[in-house]
């Protein structure tokens, strides 16, 4: 071999082998932030404390408004709304549902979603009572933005709670456009006095998909009744935890030694929110459903109690509009799966008098209120 060919073969093994060094030296700079990454998502995990406390904030403008308590026999009316952490809009579609989007489309969007939201509660329904789920404090895929604080402005005379039920590290994916961080929640707002209200934390996954999903709670909001007695507001956001028996059966189970606690007691029961069931099925008749649309078990309710969704007839719950959107496209009335997932369950003390699934067309939110008025006899 030519004294410059072997100068040339020399070079070139000396270009693979410094080549193949920064590649390895990549390579162990990737693995090793993907284990820090994942070290700080896995220590930096915690879950609030069950039987927790929650502050209720009294305003000067609900002190002033009403001071007496719930009366007997008064017609009341009280609204739910998962308001989807004001990312919803018509056209959005999330990863997580094999959409396309992880964030927002702009702090604007979130803004003006969230008001809207709030401010077509205020005046079309206007509610004595009224619960919030997935309401973002401070979150990177709602640019930030308090959306417990917006919401507040249009409630300024009633009186509030909010249980966190989701504070997480930073979700790195996907990758283009990372979920990020988020703390979030659920929120009770009352134009009658809170009296006290308590965060329980319900059963969750024990996988590595805990780091996924929210943390999931619900909170019991008394008010004090004419008599001595309380009405218990329960607001609670469930698992969308597919096909998870030990799950459902946990949170469910957890959920009715609550309500049967408060109603042992002669106390009356409201437990409303986002179920992640589908409400309209009566029992699992083998029909085509999304993993996280099974119905609700009836017969685990305790004595007592029912969804106000039984009280209709199964033409009547066919013609409802259905309270939820999936999100794996945009919003389209033709091809969109739609479930009902929100609804209420009452005790037998109490007596609802009207029922609606509000029909906003997901103007707002992948799901739109539900709209009860009610009596306690």
């Amino acid at each position: 071999m030519a004294k410059g060919e072997k100068e040339k073969a020399f070079l070139g093994k000396r270009i693979l082998r410094t080549a193949c060094r920064i590649l390895g030296i990549m390579a162990g700079v990737l693995v090793l932030a993907v284990v820090v990454y994942l070290a700080y998502v896995i220590l930096s995990y915690k879950r609030l404390p069950d039987n927790l406390k929650l502050p209720v904030t009294i305003t000067k403008e609900a002190v002033n408004q009403k001071e007496t308590p719930v009366q007997i026999g008064e017609e009341y009316s009280i609204a739910t709304y998962n308001i989807g952490f004001g990312a919803y809009t018509p056209q959005f579609s999330f990863f997580m549902d094999g959409g396309k989007s992880s964030v927002a489309e702009s702090k604007e969007s979130v803004l003006e979603t969230v008001r809207g939201a709030a401010s077509s509660v205020e005046e079309s329904l206007h509610p004595d009572f009224m619960l919030w789920q997935e309401v973002d404090l401070d979150a990177t895929r709602s640019y930030h933005v308090d959306e417990y604080e917006e919401i507040q402005e249009y409630f300024k005379d009633y009186y509030m709670s909010f249980a966190v039920n989701y504070d997480s590290a930073f979700l790195f994916y996907p990758l283009t456009e990372p979920h990020g961080k988020s703390r979030a929640g659920i929120a009770v707002m009352s134009a009658y006095p809170i009296e006290s209200a308590l965060r329980r934390s319900f059963p969750i996954a024990t996988s590595f998909s805990k780091f996924l999903d929210l943390d999931r709670c619900y909170s019991i909001n008394r008010i004090p009744v004419e008599g001595g007695k309380y009405l218990c507001i329960i607001n609670l956001h469930m698992s969308a935890y597919g096909n998870s028996d030990a799950i459902r059966q946990g949170q469910i189970a957890m959920l009715c030694e609550d309500m049967q606690k408060e109603y042992a007691a002669g106390n009356y029961v409201i437990c409303g929110g986002d179920f992640n069931h589908d409400l309209k099925a009566l029992t699992d008749d083998g029909s085509e459903r999304e993993s996280w649309a099974y119905p609700f078990p009836r017969e685990e309710l305790p004595e007592g109690f029912r969804f106000c969704l039984d009280d209709f007839t199964e033409k009547e719950l066919a013609d409802m509009h259905n309270s939820a959107r999936n999100a794996d496209e945009a919003y389209n009335p033709e091809t969109t799966y739609m479930v009902t997932l929100d609804g209420f369950i009452i005790s037998d003390n109490i007596k609802c008098t009207w029922y609606e699934n509000v029909d906003w067309q997901y103007r707002y939110s992948d799901h739109d209120p539900v709209y009860m008025r009610f009596i306690l006899q």
